[in-house]
């Protein structure tokens, strides 16, 4: 399993990815689910992925042969995001019914896409990419998609994001979203590998990976447990009605 989480905000774009993938309780790897791809001053292009890995490894194969083979259309040479989700939704789409024609086996191969960006003198856009190929947009009331194990990540995002949020507060965000993940399911795990994207930059970021003994992120998971801690303590006492 794995968990993706991207937001498209006001200020900029975070996305955040597990490395964990298993195929059983004695196999487990590590690979990278975070690919990113642009031309500085141009536009910026992330893929997220979850899911069958060989599928994933596929669709990311087949977008990096269009680069270097120079095909068209390839994913720097399109027009708009939205162009851009529609030939990874159709390379995903291509991709699964290559491996079998049976739409109940094709199940076995499902991945899920998340694709974010921004190219020049348009908006930042970012889109969720199902395995059957179409997709939906993230917008204003709606800033945030997840994909893989999303339960337990999910409250802390719904609770407390939106999309006026700066940049900062919506990593720190994430980072809890995470961590709640990475406490509660084992198929979720470290390291993660993180990108911020301010908007208008057109810039490639870097991103960073974070350790198990990353100093940042067990400080802020640890003091969000003990905020829960002291929340809990602090509500107010049910009422001897609870108890009869």
């Amino acid at each position: 399993m794995t968990y993706c989480c991207a937001l498209r905000l006001e200020q900029g774009m975070v996305f955040i990815s597990d490395t964990r993938t298993n195929a059983g309780v004695d196999h487990i790897s590590v690979f990278r689910k975070l690919y990113t791809f642009g031309i500085p001053g141009e536009r910026l292009i992330v893929i997220q992925a979850s899911g069958n890995l060989a599928t994933t490894q596929a669709v990311i194969g087949h977008i990096k042969n269009q680069l270097e083979l120079r095909q068209e259309p390839n994913i720097l040479s399109l027009h708009t995001m939205f162009d851009v989700a529609e030939l990874i939704g159709s390379t995903l789409k291509k991709v699964i019914e290559n491996v079998t024609a049976d739409t109940m086996e094709q199940s076995n191969y499902y991945c899920s896409l998340l694709v974010g960006g921004q190219i020049k003198d348009q908006d930042m856009q970012l889109y969720n990419i199902y395995p059957q190929g179409n997709f939906i947009c993230a917008t204003r009331d709606t800033p945030y998609f997840q994909i893989g194990e999303s339960k337990y990540g999910k409250p802390i995002l719904d609770r407390a994001l939106s999309f006026e949020m700066p940049l900062d507060e919506a990593l720190r965000c994430s980072l809890i979203s995470f961590a709640s993940t990475l406490r509660s399911n084992v198929s979720v795990g470290m390291p993660l590998d993180v990108l911020v994207y301010h908007r208008d930059s057109l810039e490639l970021p870097q991103g960073k990976r974070i350790s198990e003994d990353d100093s940042y992120f067990n400080t802020i998971s640890r003091q969000w447990s003990e905020l829960l801690k002291k929340g809990l303590q602090e509500l107010p006492i049910p009422t001897e009605e609870y108890f009869n």
